[in-house]
């Protein structure tokens, strides 16, 4: 599929200049371009995060979000041991 699209000259010298220093094609440069600008845009079937877990509604220290997230998953998987990594 063909479709037609307009750049700035100074994106075209860039992507012409980075096209040369990494030794790939500025076509390449442009498909991955239009491939994240795709991906920002698309709509998920999911959200992204499906999963939320109770807080104190404060910031907790890493040691807690450690033991709160193990703590939860122990409880989802219904295990009582195992150890945090």
């Amino acid at each position: 599929m063909e479709t037609r699209t307009y750049a700035d000259p100074e994106d075209l010298a860039i992507i012409k200049e980075a096209a040369k220093r990494r030794v790939i094609s500025e076509a390449e440069i442009i498909r991955q371009g239009v491939h994240l600008a795709a991906m920002a845009n698309r709509v998920w079937d999911e959200p992204l995060f499906s999963r939320t877990f109770e807080g104190p509604g404060r910031t907790l220290p890493k040691s807690e979000v450690r033991d709160t997230v193990a703590e939860a998953v122990r409880r989802e998987t219904g295990s009582e041991s195992g150890s945090a990594a």
